[in-house]
């Protein structure tokens, strides 16, 4: 069952929810990279935008992105346990398109965990294609894939 949760701007307030949702969902098992200080430096650069989806539960999920002239890069995104498959990963994903694609922004990057079948799938789902593995990416520890998803014609 799909359940709306409404998507707005991260603020200053969100950095600490942010940040602890980070380390549960996408940090785990590594050293804590994406603190409080962090997320709230990334929420403050300018050519950075996060946005959060609360209710009244709390935070259920987030999405930061960083911007370059014609390439986007999602640095994070995460959906509480208890809502995931809940339609809240789509619509952040979705947002983030759109302002890119308003932006003028040609493709989406990101990086996410070689063994995260589950995470891939949902990437892949939503038009993303695997362009290479990294070794070690994460603290030296675990693998990553890279992906890309254009959103324009490619120069």
């Amino acid at each position: 069952m799909l359940t709306a949760c409404p998507i707005r701007l991260a603020g200053a307030a969100d950095a600490g929810d942010i940040a602890r949702l980070s380390r549960e969902a996408i940090e785990y098992g590594l050293a804590w990279s994406w603190t409080p200080r962090r997320v709230m430096a990334s929420l403050r650069d300018a050519a950075t935008n996060g946005i959060v989806a609360r209710d009244a539960g709390g935070l259920q999920g987030f999405a930061l992105m960083s911007y370059g002239e014609d390439e986007a890069h999602l640095l994070l995104l995460a959906v509480n346990a208890a809502r995931r498959r809940s339609g809240i990963g789509s619509a952040l994903l979705q947002w983030l398109e759109t302002t890119a694609q308003v932006a003028g922004i040609r493709s989406l990057h990101l990086e996410t965990r070689q063994r995260s079948s589950a995470a891939r799938a949902f990437y892949r789902r939503h038009g993303f294609a695997e362009t290479a593995q990294l070794a070690g990416y994460y603290q030296g520890m675990e693998d990553a894939v890279r992906m890309v998803k254009h959103l324009g014609p490619r120069p």
